[in-house]
C-alpha cells in the first residue's frame, strides 16, 4: 500500500497564543497581528502546506480509530467562524467529521442540562467534530443577560454564583473527555470592535450577504464591553495544561486561518495517528486476492488461508 507522506517545515511559535492557565488579558492581544508568517501571499500558501498535512493526519486519524478531536471556535458576531470552517476545515474527509452549530437552545434542549446538547455531539474516536459555538454560551451570553435566571431549575440550583460553578463543571466535563480519548482544541477568535463594524456594514451594502444579518447583532454589540470581560473570565476560569485556550488575531482573516491550522497541525501531529498494521496472515489473504485480481480469477473461500475480517 503506498503510504501517504507529510510535508516538513519550520512549525511557529505558538506559545503567546496558548494559554492555559489564568493569565489571558484581553486588553493586552492584538487583534490585527499578521507578519509571522511572512506576506499574505507566504501565508496562504503555508496554510495550503498545513491543509495537505491535516488530511493526511485525518486519513490516519480515522482508520486508527484510537482518539476523537473536539474543535470549539467561539467568537463575537462576524468574527469569522464560519469562514474558518470552510476554508481550513472542508479539507478533512466529510466521513470522519461533523461540524454542529449552537444557536439559541431548542425547548428540547432546555429541558436538559446545558452540557447534554454538547455531550451527544462528541466525536466517536477516529472522528473530528466542530463545534461552531458550543457549550461556552452558557457561560458568556448566558452570563452577559442572566438567562440562568429565567430557567426551570429547582431552588437548590440557584443559590451560590451559577456562573462560577459553571467554569468549574466545564473544567471538568474537559478534563473527562479529555482523559476518555477525545483532543479538545478551543479557539477564540478575537476581532476588534472597529473590524466588526466594517464586517456588518458589508453584510448591510452587499446583498448577497444579507442574510448573515440581523438587528439582533446590533443589539448585542451594545454590550460589547460586558462579552469582552466575559470572555477573559471564561478563558481564564477554563483554561488548563491539557485543554488549552487559543486565542487568534481575527482582524485579518488569512493571518487567523493559517494561525488555527498551524495549531491543528501541531495537535494532529502529537496524536501521531498511524494506519493499523494488518497481522501477517490477513497480509497473506491479501497477496492471494491480489495474485487472483492480476489471473482475472475470483479465488473462493476455501482458496485462501485466511478470511479477511
Amino acid at each position: 500500500m503506498k503510504q501517504l507522506k507529510i510535508k516538513g517545515g519550520i512549525p511557529l511559535n505558538l506559545k503567546p497564543y496558548r494559554y492555559t492557565r489564568d493569565n489571558f488579558h484581553i486588553a493586552d492581544c492584538d487583534t490585527e497581528q499578521g507578519d509571522e508568517f511572512g506576506t499574505k501571499e507566504e501565508s496562504i500558501q503555508r496554510l495550503n502546506d498545513n491543509l495537505e498535512k491535516m488530511a493526511v493526519y485525518q486519513d490516519k486519524l480515522y482508520s486508527e480509530g484510537r482518539e476523537g478531536i473536539l474543535i470549539v471556535i467561539q467568537a463575537m458576531d462576524a468574527a469569522g467562524k464560519d469562514g474558518a470552517i470552510k476554508h481550513i476545515f472542508t479539507i478533512f474527509n466529510p466521513a470522519g467529521v461533523n461540524v454542529y452549530s449552537f444557536k439559541q437552545p431548542s425547548q428540547e434542549e432546555l429541558a436538559h442540562d446545558y452540557l447534554w446538547r454538547a455531550m451527544k455531539n462528541l466525536p466517536e474516536r477516529g472522528r473530528i467534530a466542530i463545534f461552531n459555538r458550543s457549550y461556552y454560551e452558557d457561560v458568556l451570553v448566558g452570563k452577559v443577560h442572566k438567562l440562568y435566571e429565567n430557567q426551570k431549575m429547582p431552588k437548590r440550583c440557584e443559590n451560590g454564583d451559577v456562573i462560577k460553578r459553571r467554569y468549574e463543571e466545564i473544567r471538568n466535563f474537559e478534563k473527562y473527555i479529555y482523559n476518555n480519548g477525545i483532543t479538545v482544541l478551543k479557539f477564540f477568535l478575537n476581532v476588534s470592535v472597529q473590524e466588526q463594524k466594517e464586517r456588518f456594514l458589508e453584510r448591510i451594502d452587499d446583498e448577497s450577504k444579507n442574510w448573515k444579518f440581523s438587528h439582533a447583532d446590533i443589539e448585542e454589540r451594545a454590550y460589547w464591553d460586558d462579552y469582552m470581560k466575559a470572555y477573559e473570565e471564561a478563558i481564564n476560569q477554563t483554561a488548563t495544561q491539557e485543554v488549552p485556550w487559543y486565542v487568534i488575531p481575527a482582524d485579518k482573516k488569512w493571518f487567523a486561518h493559517c494561525l488555527i491550522s498551524e495549531i491543528v497541525c501541531a495537535a494532529m501531529k502529537e496524536i501521531d495517528p498511524h494506519y493499523p498494521e494488518l497481522p501477517q496472515e490477513s497480509k497473506n489473504t491479501l497477496l492471494e486476492c491480489r495474485k487472483a485480481i492480476m489471473e482475472e480469477k475470483v479465488p473462493s473461500s476455501e482458496t485462501l488461508s485466511v478470511e479477511t475480517e
